[in-house]
């Protein structure tokens, strides 16, 4: 059975042993799987993959050597790779070898296990990189009919028969015990006491195969290979000057700048910043991969967003969670940021943007990003929240914005949030929060379709202590906030579209046809008829993406392509810097619509990462290219819009977020069709 068949009958197809494995791993509360050193884990992974061909009849084992049995493939995508190495090499040495040659292979294993699990319906993805078991992830006659249950109930429940009911266990049950334990895990699953721990010995013991792979784990000569070096290379420096001279700063183009600076300095650099504490930079494909596979281990975000949540009265939000908090906040709002939740109130979507394009007067000239802000908040507040905010989100938005400036980015005085200006911006959290509460009682939500306040009010319900009255004030405001973001992106999108006339005419033909009828449904607007304005639109998510870089401090110790990040130090991510490097995107700065067509598609993987990566990735991001894909097709399908000034060059104001600077202006040059509904 392979990974590509998605109708699989759960009852139907037995787990492997690198599936048990994996499962077994599985930390439900966090989201992801316990802590196993790089190099233990890589053997113990080779290792179930060893015993699963033995099983098969494929090879045999013993203490001097290892011995093909059969070249038969077996369909199993993580499996034949390493039977065709083991058939390709004369000798026959013994487990040991086999374990420290695969090793490097671990990685695609657990990622083809992973898509199996899910393919399987036993394990669902979510954004981030997290798991967690898939409501039907039930399971009977997986060797045996006997048991019902879940797959890791499964699998738990044949090892507690063995270590505490002396039950003699099967082959695959004492190598399941002798990876677990090589992995240093029994200890958290299972409460062992001195019999239990006695009783492990003995199973250890049983299975010759078992044995010669655990063996070859834990006394494996390269493991100090993956722990942290003496020999780390001294991380670079970048002076100040050098960096102040690009042409990128002074354009704001940040990731264009940090990807000149990993040309000439590689992927770790070190920047001292007056005033500020000493930062190391990461930025290029390699780190991407290590942040996104590697950074939940080692980084935290934690003391970045610390003193930001004082200015809104709270402690432990989303941003500034990690583990198994950070996931289960995530479980429990995701819900709400989902695209699915967009798609099923289109009519809502449509009828507030016509609402807040019926104030474009024809003639007017319009700031640039308010307006796409605006037009964007129009929309959000009411789909998420359920009340409308347009005469208040400006306020609330610049006292986010010098929230950020004062606190996070910390580019201006603290006192600055609390001049008279700002101190009444800030009364206005009071004031979302009074009309959410409004408009979220019982009665006035009945019937209502769920949205995102009815995800975080459920959670503040169910347990006031994860989620105390005093967060509520930041947290029933970012369903307003959000707009910001995407107003921003939007705001770029509609530039580019307008800068480019050739773009300019296929979109506004697409929208053309698309609303020729009445509104498009869900299924065109992800069809082919928006296919130019899809792949326009990531394209700008490439050139201006809206975050163009995270900040994390290290909580342990580590070395990142050979250079070692000290405990505390805090590193800046500019995981976007790869989307100006020519080695990732050929001619990064020509504007290339076609990078995301087959076979080309530049963007798989993690070097295309306007949302972040890791733990931290946008969970809206699918809901946000759609709804920017509907508003830039109505803007085109409604009104004529010009760049004003005509001759104006786009400048980029880096922070808080990346947006075009104030001087870009949009004019709404001609109505082309009347705003119907």
């Amino acid at each position: 059975m392979t990974q590509v068949e998605t109708e699989v009958e759960p009852n139907a197809t037995p787990l492997s042993l690198l599936d048990e494995l994996v499962l077994t791993l599985l930390n439900e509360e966090s989201g992801y799987f316990r802590q196993v050193p790089g190099w233990t884990l890589n053997c113990a992974v080779v290792g179930a993959a060893l015993a699963e061909l033995s099983f098969l009849y494929r090879i045999d084992t013993d203490m001097e050597s290892l011995i093909l049995l059969d070249t038969k493939v077996t369909g199993d995508p993580c499996l034949d790779p390493i039977l065709g190495e083991i058939a390709s090499e004369p000798r026959q040495p013994n487990a040991q070898y086999w374990i420290e040659r695969l090793a490097p292979k671990a990685e695609s294993i657990v990622d083809l296990t992973l898509d199996r699990l899910v393919n399987l319906r036993i394990l669902q993805h979510h954004d981030g990189d997290f798991w967690s078991l898939a409501r039907g992830a039930w399971m009977s006659g997986f060797h045996t009919s006997s048991e019902v249950g879940t797959a890791v109930e499964f699998v738990k429940t044949r090892i507690s028969k063995a270590l505490f009911y002396n039950e003699i266990p099967s082959p695959r049950d004492v190598v399941i015990v002798c990876l677990i334990d090589t992995c240093d895990v029994l200890r958290y699953i299972f409460e062992l006491d001195e019999e239990s721990e006695q009783r492990v010995e003995q199973i250890l013991k049983m299975d010759l195969i078992g044995r010669a792979i655990a063996e070859a784990v834990s006394e494996n000569i390269a493991s100090p290979l993956l722990r942290r070096s003496t020999l780390t290379k001294p991380i670079p420096k970048v002076k100040l000057r050098k960096v102040l001279r690009s042409r990128h700063v002074r354009s704001g183009n940040i990731p264009a700048l940090f990807a000149e600076l990993h040309e000439e300095y590689g992927p770790v650099f070190e920047i001292r910043l007056p005033f500020q504490e000493r930062t190391i930079f990461l930025g290029g494909r390699e780190t991407n991969h290590w942040v996104h596979r590697n950074g939940r281990m080692y980084l935290r975000a934690r003391d970045y967003f610390e003193d930001f949540e004082k200015v809104y009265g709270a402690v432990g939000l989303l941003p500034a969670l990690d583990g198994a908090d950070h996931f289960r906040y995530r479980k429990s709002i995701q819900p709400g940021y989902s695209r699915t939740r967009m798609e099923e109130s289109l009519d809502v979507v449509y009828s507030y943007a016509r609402r807040e394009m019926a104030t474009w007067g024809v003639g007017e000239t319009l700031p640039g990003v308010t307006m796409c802000r605006n037009f964007v908040n129009a929309q959000t507040s009411p789909l998420l929240a359920s009340i409308e905010s347009q005469d208040i989100i400006e306020d609330l938005q610049r006292f986010k914005e010098r929230g950020l400036q004062t606190h996070v980015a910390k580019s201006l005085p603290k006192f600055m949030l609390k001049t008279p200006g700002m101190r009444r911006r800030g009364k206005l959290v009071d004031e979302v929060v009074d009309r959410v509460q409004k408009v979220h009682t019982p009665a006035q939500r009945a019937g209502c379709p769920r949205e995102l306040v009815d995800d975080m009010l459920s959670m503040h319900t169910s347990d006031k202590q994860f989620l105390p009255e005093s967060n509520l004030r930041f947290l029933l405001s970012t369903p307003l906030l959000a707009s910001m973001y995407v107003g921003d992106e939007l705001s770029f999108v509609v530039y580019a579209m307008l800068s480019k006339p050739e773009f300019h005419e296929q979109i506004r033909a697409e929208a053309d046809a698309l609303f020729a009828d009445g509104d498009p449904d869900v299924e065109a607007l992800t069809g082919p008829g928006a296919d130019v304005t899809r792949r326009f639109i990531m394209e700008c998510l490439r050139m201006w993406p809206t975050l163009a870089m995270s900040v994390r401090n290290v909580m342990n110790a580590c070395v990142v392509e050979g250079y070692e990040l000290e405990e505390g130090v805090r590193v800046l991510i500019s995981t976007t810097a790869t989307h100006y490097m020519n080695d990732v995107f050929p001619d990064p700065f020509t504007f290339d619509i076609d990078r995301y067509k087959a076979p080309r598609r530049e963007h798989l993987g993690s070097t295309y990462a306007p949302y972040g990566l890791g733990t931290h990735t946008c969970m809206g991001s699918r809901m946000a290219e759609f709804l920017m894909l509907i508003d830039l097709l109505m803007m085109v399908h409604y009104f004529d819009l010009e760049v004003a000034p005509k001759n104006y060059k786009l400048k980029i104001a880096p922070f808080a977020s990346m947006s075009p600077n104030k001087k870009l202006k949009f004019r709404i040059a001609g109505r082309r069709h009347e705003l119907a509904g």
